[in-house]
């Protein structure tokens, strides 16, 4: 159940202990929900400070939108398949595994040599009408088009990985899963950050608090311009994640043959989508969250040692029927260089192949909110439809 803040225009509605929220996030959270578009504000239970708009959040404003709140890396999300294999079925060595994966899915900010045949990627049509979209985008990515062509189906940095998983308990304990978390690359960055420039250029923007809040407003040629952008970002992102899980599924298939694939599960959690709540039309940013509606499937991961869930959402409206995206940092990147070594990361993800050295060390566990207890705080939001740990991760 949610709790709620006083806010400028709406209650905050929190899914979360407004207590162990930091201070610079409360006043993100202050700061949106004294935006005069703004429609309502839910906050997720792995809430954090972020840069433009607190991670975690659910904006939902009326005829208006802020490319800084969604974000620079536009349509990043999770995918998910189940798998025929069970543990017994992996090799002993799941090293070899994990060099299959990292040969087959650039990493960091690589890319391929060449992009991968649309043909590799089944169930993933209409190739020719998206990559036609490219020529109407921003005038200052169009020398971008063969790098981004060439970073389909690659994962990044950060936090940002691939993993194979074993479901938890129940009927199908040690049942195989692939996940993967990634976005839409440098070519989102690039779209993002060239509107939001724009935004805070314009007029009805220069008395805002925080200038990151810049909004575009429905019936300008910036709005259209930016929707036309982000929406095509966020299609590139999903297309990233279904080329990537092809590749995935093949490096699979090819370590253990005859392995089969369920459906893929896929949702962003940094986006824009058009809903309808309370008899209004708005746009639901959703910056770290994903969508609950009532049946969907979602993804919540947590760190790269701790496992994540598969759930089911409610649709509760009190959320814009949102839940988290994930388990949230309890600390930024830089405190968890200080505070831990390379050390404690092969101590906290025992048991999983993974990188252990000083470069992925921001990714340590322990910078993250327990998991379990993310999706304890969400039980009106989501169902837990599966428990998986990670017994490979591959990271940037």
């Amino acid at each position: 159940m949610h709790t709620e803040i006083l806010g400028e225009r709406v209650p905050i509605r929190v899914w979360a202990d407004p207590a162990q929220i930091e201070d610079q996030a409360l006043q993100q959270l202050r700061n949106v929900a004294n935006l005069p578009w703004l429609h309502g504000l839910a906050v997720m239970p792995d809430v954090h400070f972020g840069k433009g708009a607190t991670v975690g959040s659910v904006i939902a404003m009326r005829d208006a939108v802020s490319p800084a709140a969604v974000g620079v890396d536009i349509g990043c999300g999770m995918s998910a398949v189940r798998t025929s294999l069970f543990d017994r079925d992996l090799p002993d060595d799941l090293a070899v595994l994990r060099s299959r994966i990292e040969a087959a899915v650039p990493v960091g900010f690589g890319l391929h040599k060449n992009p991968v045949d649309p043909a590799r990627v089944p169930g993933t049509g209409g190739w020719d009408r998206f990559w036609s979209g490219f020529d109407q985008l921003h005038e200052g990515v169009q020398d971008r088009r063969s790098r981004a062509a060439k970073q389909i189906g690659t994962l990044g940095g950060g936090n940002h990985f691939i993993e194979v998983c074993l479901e938890q308990g129940g009927l199908d304990a040690g049942r195989v899963w692939l996940m993967l978390h990634s976005g839409s690359r440098n070519i989102g960055k690039e779209l993002a950050e060239r509107h939001v420039r724009i935004a805070q250029s314009l007029s009805h923007n220069k008395n805002l608090v925080d200038r990151d809040l810049a909004v575009f407003l429905t019936g300008t040629s910036e709005m259209d311009a930016y929707r036309r952008d982000l929406y095509w970002a966020q299609e590139y992102a999903l297309r990233n994640r279904a080329t990537m899980m092809a590749l995935v599924k093949k490096a699979l298939s090819d370590t253990v043959p005859g392995t089969r694939f369920d459906p893929e599960i896929s949702c962003h959690h940094n986006y824009v989508a058009e809903e309808r709540y309370d008899g209004v039309d708005v746009l639901v940013t959703r910056k770290g969250a994903i969508r609950a509606g009532s049946g969907d499937l979602g993804i919540i991961p947590g760190s790269m040692g701790t496992g994540s869930y598969i759930v089911r959402g409610l649709g509760n409206d009190a959320s814009f029927q949102s839940a988290s995206h994930g388990a949230g940092r309890r600390m930024s990147r830089n405190k968890a260089k200080q505070l831990y070594t390379a050390a404690d990361l092969a101590a906290q993800t025992q048991g999983v192949e993974c990188r252990k050295d000083r470069g992925v060390v921001d990714e340590i566990p322990a910078a993250y909110k327990d998991i379990n207890e993310v999706i304890k705080a969400q039980q009106d939001l989501v169902k837990v439809v599966a428990h998986l740990k990670q017994v490979v991760c591959v990271k940037g």
